[in-house]
């Protein structure tokens, strides 16, 4: 699986970009215990990768950077629309928006993403 950018015709985004691919290694954290364990723990997080939350609903989803080692992008989405994009810190970082989808990448690989885009996974 991977995860694709449209970015929206009237951001600064995307005035004129192509689509792009994100991360070309996705896992989902499908259960209970993968959604709470998340990145915690880890001492980095691969360039190409993403952490991906699917939800049945759209609602407000906290973050939260307890045991995370390494700053990360989030991402929440709903309906593939980007909502927020925000580099949380190490141990500190905490954040709220509503979304049926989040996604957590390494720091600076959304840098190109703003709310209005489309984020997609996609099987290779």
């Amino acid at each position: 699986m991977r995860l694709v950018h449209d970015p929206a015709p009237e951001t600064p985004s995307g005035d004129g970009a192509a689509r792009s691919v994100l991360a070309t290694t996705v896992d989902l954290a499908d259960s209970i215990a993968s959604q709470t364990r998340g990145l915690m723990f880890r001492r980095s997080v691969p360039d190409d990768y993403a952490l991906a939350f699917r939800f049945e609903s759209a609602q407000r989803r906290t973050l939260h950077m307890l045991f995370v080692f390494v700053p990360i992008d989030a991402v929440w989405v709903v309906d593939d629309v980007v909502q927020r994009v925000e580099t949380l810190r190490p141990w500190r970082g905490v954040a709220r928006e509503s979304a049926d989808l989040i996604l957590e990448l390494p720091a600076g690989a959304a840098a190109d993403v703003e709310p209005g885009d489309r984020l997609r996974l996609e099987a290779e």
